[in-house]
């Protein structure tokens, strides 16, 4: 009886790609979870930009200083709850309204981001 020549594969091999699938899983699931992060970095960071310019256009309407009520009301409701909106330096001519968001964190005790702040400036009508 004539063999081909070929072999069978050696029985170590076995198993091999599930042991490199679950040591790729992980680094996975970190990239996933940073993109999250950022995404909510940034969308902070849009929402505190939106609430600075709400607060200085009210602001600049009156003559008191930055409308922190209305900062809060153009912002989604779970950055408002996060937000601290402070006037900034204004003049007569002006006003600043400071608008600084905490951004939430995916990963438990990592805080990479920390807040996001944005500032605007408007003239007084």
């Amino acid at each position: 009886m004539h063999t081909s020549g070929r072999t069978a594969a050696p029985r170590r091999d076995r198993g091999q790609v599930a042991m490199e699938y679950l040591g790729f899983i992980p680094l996975m699931l970190l990239v996933g979870l940073l993109a999250i992060q950022a995404g909510l970095a940034a969308y902070a960071a849009n929402q505190a930009g939106t609430g600075a310019r709400a607060g200085a256009r009210m602001a600049s309407m009156s003559m008191r200083g930055c409308d922190q009520q209305a900062a809060k009301d153009a912002m989604s409701d779970w950055t408002a709850r996060r937000a601290l909106i402070t006037p900034g330096p204004s003049s007569h001519d002006e006003v600043t309204c400071k608008a600084r968001v905490k951004v939430p964190r995916i990963i438990p005790g990592v805080d990479i981001w920390g807040w996001a702040e944005r500032s605007s400036t408007m003239p007084r009508t």
